[in-house]
């Protein structure tokens, strides 16, 4: 829980319980600076032309957008960016993947004569010695039907 998460919980010990500050802030392990903390950050500027970056280059993320505000000369961190761009909702929408043509299966046809159909695979083992072996076994199928 985020010590902005535990401020309200803070005022509400405070107001419905009357305890002091300092028994208040032990109870939820917040501390009383935390409690007493206004932010004096100012983003306005900065998320109107991010806005307007955005809407002009709409699949550019938070990276690129960073580098064309750091050549406008505001100077901003990466993390703030990315923090406003994830706040007012610009994230770039992932492209589905288009998906590959379903062709109408056909089935499989039986061997009609000798040597059509052959496997092949790997086959490994070991030896009491620890000595590994690997073969590749090559299968000659003898079809079904002309075995009977």
């Amino acid at each position: 829980m985020t010590p902005a998460a535990r401020k309200p919980v803070v005022q509400h010990l405070r107001e419905e319980w009357h305890l002091s500050e300092r028994r208040a802030c032990g109870l939820v392990c917040v501390s009383r600076m935390a409690m007493r903390y206004v932010s004096r950050r100012d983003d306005t500027m900065i998320r109107a032309r991010l806005r307007e970056l955005a809407a002009q280059r709409r699949r550019w993320g938070y990276r690129k957008l960073h580098v064309l505000l750091r050549r406008e000369c505001v100077v901003v961190n990466h993390k703030r960016v990315e923090r406003i761009y994830r706040e007012e909702g610009l994230s770039v929408r992932r492209r589905k993947r288009k998906r590959a043509v379903s062709v109408a299966r056909t089935p499989l046809l039986r061997p009609s004569g000798s040597d059509e159909v052959w496997g092949l695979d790997f086959v490994s083992d070991a030896l009491w010695s620890g000595r590994t072996l690997r073969m590749l076994t090559l299968i000659y199928d003898v079809p079904y039907f002309s075995r009977i």
